[in-house]
């Protein structure tokens, strides 16, 4: 950042005002200053990629109506979906429960240096391409998918963020801060980031962009924090290559908890792939004990979106006011039925995956061509 000649200023309280910006020198402060006794202790769980047959048991297993929050509102979510194998017909009814639907591109492509060096025109080919096939697809018409995180954390530097301004996605969630006490809070891109570029080669954004940074804080993975020696943290909770045991598993949970929540109460990220719990089925165990367990031992537990986390940084409120936060109230608790029992299964193809037929699975009509990259409608005009 500091080759750059129009870099972003460091952060300058008197001109980053609520609600729009927010910043502070070391990324650790509260927002609006209310004592951390105060804050709500804000925890997102996400999960990337494909949402399909193989994830939907367990997200209904975990979000069985019967988790809730303080406010008496259902726990919520946040699902950066990219595209292939996904079927729609869950998103849309994951959407219609109150979760979060968020981008993760179209071709989650594997070469992790694309997303590095990708221009702008890629990254919106990719991300605002992903948004047209779930708005489209999952038939998700309330402008509420405003969130970005780049396939294996891989920032794209300035020309995402220029893409994401460009396209009016509210937030990015790929950035990584290194494992601190206290933990970061999310901040606003208007000025300098207020930790180092973490990962290696990543490319951070160097310039002023008017996005939020949901930043992803390395979670602490040491057995012994009082005593053990120094590792480095990690941020999805699947690549915390330590965790072999349910146990070992709920500690971590503990830890990293009591890390957030007797500091500044910076909202705790737990950060998945859905095939880790599904294929460990003592990790799914301990994590919906400890789900149970938290929020039975405490009034002032939220688990939220990330844009609920946006919305209380931009007006924030003491816990005893929650009850009453509209933003935090909406599909409290969500009745009904799905939009289709059974949804089309499209058999299609594309020019530009040749060779591959591909199902879709949408309550909406199906579209000639399989939706890509260039032609994320399948209407096939390009």
């Amino acid at each position: 950042i500091d080759n750059d000649p129009n870099r972003a200023p460091p952060c300058d309280p008197s001109v980053c005002v609520l609600p729009d910006c927010f910043c502070s020198e070391d990324g650790t402060t509260i927002p609006g200053n209310l004592p951390a006794k105060d804050v709500p202790m804000m925890i997102t769980v996400t999960f990337d990629d494909a949402i399909n047959n193989n994830n939907i048991d367990l997200y209904k297993e975990m979000f069985n109506g019967r988790r809730k929050n303080p406010n008496g509102c259902e726990i919520k979510a946040t699902f950066f979906v990219s595209h292939k194998y996904t079927n729609y017909s869950a998103v849309q009814e994951t959407h219609r429960k109150g979760h979060e639907i968020a981008v993760h591109s179209i071709t989650h492509n594997d070469d992790e240096r694309f997303w590095s060096n990708a221009t702008v025109d890629d990254w919106a080919k990719e991300m605002a391409g992903m948004r047209i096939i779930i708005e489209k697809y999952a038939n998700i018409t309330d402008n509420s998918v405003v969130g970005v995180r780049a396939p294996y954390l891989r920032v794209g530097g300035n020309n995402q963020f220029t893409m994401m301004e460009e396209q009016a996605f509210l937030y990015d969630s790929t950035i990584t801060a290194p494992l601190s006490n206290p933990p970061l809070w999310p901040y606003t891109m208007y000025f300098r980031m207020p930790h180092r570029c973490h990962g290696n080669l990543q490319s951070c954004p160097t310039r002023s962009h008017a996005v939020w940074e949901m930043v992803m804080n390395e979670l602490d993975r040491r057995e012994d924090p009082g005593n053990d020696e120094y590792l480095p943290g990690c941020a999805m909770v699947d690549s915390c290559s330590n965790i072999l045991t349910g146990d070992q598993f709920y500690n971590f949970l503990n830890h990293n908890f009591d890390r957030h929540y007797e500091q500044n109460r910076a909202p705790l990220g737990l950060y998945f792939h859905a095939a880790w719990l599904k294929n460990n089925p003592e990790f799914l165990d301990a994590f919906l004990y400890w789900i149970d367990e938290t929020l039975a031992n405490h009034n002032d537990v939220y688990f939220v979106t990330m844009t609920q986390v946006i919305q209380w940084i931009q007006n924030p409120r003491s816990i005893n006011e929650l009850k009453s936060f509209e933003p935090w109230r909406e599909k409290c608790t969500v009745e009904g039925t799905p939009a289709c029992w059974v949804p089309h299964t499209c058999k299609l193809t594309s020019k530009e995956v040749p060779g591959e037929t591909i199902n879709l699975q949408t309550c909406v009509r199906c579209p000639n061509n399989y939706p890509w990259i260039n032609d994320p409608t399948g209407d096939g005009f390009f």
